[in-house]
């Protein structure tokens, strides 16, 4: 696990459930070309709502793109995530573009994405991974940090922005799913 306060059953029992059909939430995903890795996963996914599984979240849209996201499955989180007309809605379609990989589409979402509520922490969990970062989080830097990395296939480079993307999906995805309190 990468970010220590991630705990995939604070998403409800269904989306627990669904989570633990591959890592639980801590799934080293591909930086790029990922083929869906469940399909149990995917069918669960395509018979529920975004409402179904995240009744309470500020974001249930945004969460499920999450979602599709994490299990690699990047047409479904393309998608959802377009149709997502907030930050978090580009936060996730730029992360897909990079997966793609098409860079140049992915620092297009993250520009409209502009400065999100996860870049400090993400960041912070960046640095404790090992991943030098500048004093903000630059998502276009990391963008040209995979692209090089996935051309090093097997690498300690590859691994190291696997496990920053982690830690980006972990901290996007509880940001979404989390319950409302307003």
């Amino acid at each position: 696990m990468i970010i220590s306060m991630f705990t995939y059953s604070d998403y409800g029992d269904r989306v627990a459930g669904i989570l633990a059909l591959d890592g639980a939430g801590s799934r080293l995903m591909p930086l790029a070309c990922g083929t869906c890795s469940s399909p149990q996963a995917y069918q669960l996914l395509k018979n529920s709502s975004s409402r179904q599984l995240f009744p309470a979240s500020r974001a249930p849209e945004a969460a499920m793109a999450g979602l599709w996201l994490y299990f690699s499955c990047l047409d479904e989180a393309h998608s959802v995530a377009q149709s997502v007309e907030t930050a978090d809605g580009s936060f996730w379609h730029a992360i897909m573009h990079r997966q793609e990989p098409d860079a140049g589409n992915a620092g297009y979402w993250f520009r409209r994405v502009g400065k999100h509520a996860v870049f400090p922490a993400l960041r912070e969990a960046a640095l404790l991974l090992g991943y030098r970062c500048g004093t903000a989080w630059d998502p276009f830097a990391f963008i040209d940090d995979c692209e090089q990395a996935r051309r090093e296939p097997g690498s300690e480079r590859e691994l190291l922005m696997q496990r920053v993307q982690l830690a980006e999906w972990q901290l996007l995805f509880h940001h979404c799913a989390r319950p409302d309190v307003q």
